[in-house]
């Protein structure tokens, strides 16, 4: 029986956010705006750095570097471009990702690789928030005096099919626009605030006259 093949690995999770409502709003734009950022910005920032994609899995991307400053460069670079390229885009046309970042053992089968070094970038990337990047101890540990990017320590997480608890990092990016509210959400927002505008006269409007 042929001893399976194993190397360390930097290891890259990322994934749409909301991606199944996004295609359930607009299928065919939704997919064309990922085809778009896809091929003018994440797959060339994934061979700048140095990286290779192992895998797509439908919104879902599995990367793999030779090393975690690399890996760690290249998910600044696309989350940082990413919110420029969502900067004044209502919310349901906003592609936006989760990344988690992880250095582990992976087994590696021909193209393919997996194992708990894998597992434990997915868990990663499902923790983070939108837009954000989550570190693994491991991985944190490779960047923390070779990056100058802020990292706060969130603790100890456990997480699904991983035996012992993850120490987590978060890389806080320094600007993340926010993707502008939807046209119906707008509306609802001005119509909230013309309401609390008409209390508020209502209530200063009665305290003059018999306060």
């Amino acid at each position: 029986m042929a001893q399976e093949e194993r190397r360390l690995a930097a290891i890259v999770q990322a994934d749409v956010v909301g991606y199944s409502r996004l295609i359930g709003l607009d299928g065919e734009g939704t997919r064309a705006r990922l085809r778009t950022h896809r091929s003018e910005w994440i797959d060339p920032k994934i061979t700048e750095h140095g990286g290779r994609i192992v895998k797509t899995m439908g919104d879902g991307l599995l990367l793999e570097f030779p090393s975690v400053v690399n890996a760690t460069r290249c998910a600044i670079d696309i989350q940082s471009g990413m919110t420029h390229r969502n900067a004044g885009l209502d919310e349901d046309q906003s592609i936006r990702y989760r990344i988690g970042i992880n250095l582990g053992d992976v087994v590696v089968d021909g193209d393919d690789i997996y194992g708990d070094g894998v597992n434990v970038a997915a868990r990663l990337e499902a923790l983070a928030e939108p837009g954000s990047i989550y570190l693994s101890r491991a991985a944190h540990d490779q960047v923390q005096d070779r990056l100058d990017v802020p990292l706060e320590g969130l603790g100890e997480i456990e997480v699904k099919n991983i035996a012992r608890p993850v120490q987590v990092f978060r890389i806080t990016l320094e600007s993340e626009a926010k993707p502008r509210i939807a046209k119906g959400e707008s509306r609802y927002h001005r119509y909230g605030i013309a309401v609390v505008i008409a209390i508020m006269v209502a209530y200063y409007s009665y305290n003059i006259w018999y306060g």
